[in-house]
């Protein structure tokens, strides 16, 4: 880079002064916290992660040097949003990923589902883990499924939201062949990732809290195969 075209070191000073300025708001946001996916949060993540990255880039082309640390930004690979100022409706868009981690566990809770429903068909379906995931997510909500998916023998891996602005609701029954086909991230309004990536591993006292649910847990399986 030509020295007509660096930053001077007044940007920069103002850059590392909108970092302080990202994370003062990032912590108050934190500290008001209203429940675990609080947008004000969010949008305070994603600000300290934008003006750390200016700083960043504006700090390497002045002075050839970086800053010790990365924020993990969860909008990198969206474009900017496109959508209407003012939607009239919206979509939201969810995944989330399981691990089958305890199949007899699986297998004894939609067992358990299907001996309490009087159309059951016997453990016919419910012997296998293909027919046991078709009982337990069509008798709960995803919601109660993520709430209690240790209770179900599932580990949870990755989860994303997605908030898209339409124009006007869709017409019904229109996109539930291909629900995530047209999806268009310019009009992404907010996004959410969960992710071990963003994780910061503990190694205190935690540890014993997951011990004693595991126990419990374990007690309610040796239960539910003792009444089968």
């Amino acid at each position: 880079m030509s020295d007509a075209a660096q930053p001077t070191a007044a940007e920069v000073r103002a850059a590392a002064e909108a970092v302080k300025t990202a994370l003062d708001r990032h912590l108050a946001a934190v500290e008001r916290r209203t429940g675990e996916d609080d947008p004000a949060v969010y949008e305070a993540f994603n600000e300290l992660a934008a003006a750390a990255e200016v700083y960043d880039e504006l700090l390497y082309d002045r002075h050839d040097e970086v800053t010790p640390f990365e924020i993990p930004g969860a909008e990198d690979s969206l474009p900017p949003y496109a959508g209407p100022e003012e939607p009239n409706a919206l979509s939201v868009l969810i995944r989330r990923d399981y691990a089958v981690a305890e199949p007899q566990r699986l297998l004894a809770q939609a067992q358990r589902i299907e001996a309490a429903d009087d159309e059951g068909v016997g453990g016919a379906v419910s012997d296998t883990v293909h027919g046991a995931l078709g009982i337990l997510f069509g008798e709960f909500e995803p919601d109660e499924i993520a709430s209690r998916h240790k209770e179900f023998g599932l580990e949870e891996s990755d989860s994303t939201l997605w908030v898209l602005a339409a124009d006007e609701p869709a017409e019904p029954g229109e996109w539930l062949e291909t629900p995530f086909e047209q999806a268009d991230p310019g009009r992404v309004i907010c996004r959410f990732d969960v992710s071990s990536v963003f994780d910061e591993l503990d190694d205190g006292d935690d540890g014993d809290d997951e011990d004693l649910v595991d126990d419990i847990e374990d007690e309610e399986l040796e239960r539910l195969d003792a009444d089968r």
